[in-house]
């Protein structure tokens, strides 16, 4: 089996490069899937609702399911760094030096906190397989999974951000492109 040395080897990047977009187009499937999923359920239940006057308890279920799923999931790999909900008036009337800073700043807090809190995260979801959903009766360490799935994600994002601020690149941002509301 042939192994790679990344010194020596300069074509590997533009394959990871290659390798991300695929994964990263996939993760918009899936989210797009769940959106789908939720739509559906809600459609399912104003049918089964107002036309048939039979309300159904799991297309609830569901719906809250695949919007965390979603939600959590988007954020973790799709949601891109210039997408992200930042304080723009204060932020894009800095110096790109105080800009890396800030970038620093909330990276390392985020990491932090998000490390401290991935143990008991990992335990309340273990615990959580004792428990199972109302409907469905799918057990809720595996809805909930997602979570950790999103923390340990989140932790690699920041940890990424922060070692490429420190390196002295400031995150890929649009200045100014937020609404005037």
């Amino acid at each position: 089996m042939p192994t790679i040395k990344l010194a020596k080897n300069p074509d590997w990047w533009p394959q990871a490069i290659t390798v991300g977009r695929r994964l990263r187009r996939r993760a918009e499937n899936i989210s797009a899937l769940l959106l789908l999923a939720m739509f559906l359920c809600f459609i399912v239940q104003i049918a089964a609702r107002y036309v048939f006057n039979k309300p159904l308890g799991w297309t609830d279920e569901v719906s809250v399911l695949c919007w965390i799923w979603c939600t959590l999931w988007g954020a973790a790999f799709v949601l891109r760094e210039k997408d992200e909900v930042r304080f723009d008036i204060i932020y894009s009337g800095v110096s790109t030096q105080t800009r890396r800073v800030f970038t620093i700043i909330t990276g390392v807090a985020a990491v932090v906190l998000l490390g401290m809190a991935l143990p008991a995260v990992l335990s309340y979801i273990i615990f959580l397989k004792v428990e199972k959903s109302a409907y469905l009766g799918i057990r809720l360490d595996y809805l909930y999974s997602i979570y950790a799935i999103f923390a340990v994600a989140a932790i690699v994002r920041y940890s990424a951000l922060t070692w490429r601020a420190i390196k002295g690149k400031p995150p890929e941002i649009e200045l100014g492109s937020g609404s005037a509301l």
